[in-house]
């Protein structure tokens, strides 16, 4: 039995059974694959797929056991030279995927706080929206991904909370909304709104609460960048709802702030690694400077757990806090 075999397994059924496509994937012939899979079949004595005439339909049930196996075994050989590569290397890599409000208003502080540590480790930083940062994670293109969104919903992935932020309503000062103290969703609404694209930083609250009150606002423009949204709110084309950690009293000091949390909720922003896959030293101590509540030895519990109900079990015996956008900035 060889490793080829079992990575082959894998990709014929990553291509939906279709050799001829796991072949050009794999940069090789589909003879080759066929009787590589005849060979192992041989060995075993046993037919791992169910076949009608020269085409294959599925694995057989003793072929979905191997092939299972085969997603272990091929998974921990990869554990096992990135371990090589992470001990060998002088200058080692760290690739953290994150959203633009992610990579623009936290990260900063954090990557300048962990090259203060670790000067020796090369950092990448990819930016994406939430679906896509997840989608590289899976693949395997980044260590770490930071998102609100998307993260949390994938099985091959270990999500953990890190802190939890709200949203502000962002006008210029002679906006009459300014004197109202805790504005309701209905006098918001009478205004033009800037606001986030669908799909980043928690934009789906934002239509919930409205869709709640059966309230249809008018939302004039939709940007990834909350510069962008403040630039437009400056211009006078509306108001700005925007996460609290993107406005900034000092740059921003020409609108005005209206706290909206009693609107559109809270949200938790996750830190995000794989769960079948060897994790770098490195790769641990930056999730711990994001996020000291999650510690080295917190987080490889969390990844050793069974299930999301022992996790739960874990964080609650570590009596891990959140941390607030606010008290991130200090930090």
């Amino acid at each position: 039995m060889k490793l080829q075999q079992l990575r082959y397994l894998l990709e014929i059924e990553r291509q939906h059974f279709n050799i001829s496509k796991a072949a050009e994937v794999l940069c090789t012939s589909q003879s080759g694959i066929s009787k590589q899979i005849q060979l192992l079949e041989q060995e075993l004595n046993l037919d791992i797929f169910i076949r009608k005439g020269k085409h294959i339909l599925r694995f057989s049930d003793p072929g979905r056991q191997i092939a299972n196996l085969a997603a272990e075994i091929i998974s921990k050989s990869e554990d096992i030279r990135l371990l090589a590569a992470d001990s060998n290397q002088r200058n080692p890599s760290l690739s953290i995927a994150a959203t633009h409000t992610q990579a623009r208003y936290i990260l900063p502080d954090v990557v300048e706080r962990f090259v203060r540590m670790t000067p020796s480790v090369n950092l990448h930083i990819h930016q994406g929206t939430p679906t896509q940062i997840a989608d590289m994670l899976e693949h395997g293109d980044v260590d770490i991904a930071i998102a609100t969104e998307a993260l949390a919903g994938r099985e091959s992935l270990l999500a953990l909370p890190c802190y939890q932020w709200g949203r502000s309503i962002i006008t210029r000062p002679d906006n009459p909304l300014v004197e109202k103290l805790s504005p309701t969703l209905s006098q918001v609404s009478e205004y033009p709104i800037i606001t986030y694209v669908q799909g980043l930083t928690g934009r789906n609250k934002v239509d919930e609460a409205f869709a709640k009150q059966n309230l249809n606002p008018d939302i004039v423009l939709t940007a990834v960048d909350a510069d962008v949204i403040k630039t437009y709110v400056r211009l006078g084309l509306g108001i700005g709802i925007i996460a609290d950690m993107a406005f900034n009293p000092k740059l921003d000091k020409d609108l005005c702030t209206i706290e909206a949390h009693h609107l559109f909720g809270i949200s938790t922003s996750l830190v995000a690694i794989k769960k079948e896959k060897y994790i770098k030293n490195h790769t641990l101590q930056f999730i711990e400077t994001f996020a000291p509540h999650l510690t080295p030895a917190i987080t490889q519990h969390l990844l050793q757990a069974s299930d999301n109900a022992r996790r739960r079990e874990i964080m609650h015996s570590f009596s891990v806090p959140f941390y607030k956008a606010v008290q991130r900035k200090q930090l």
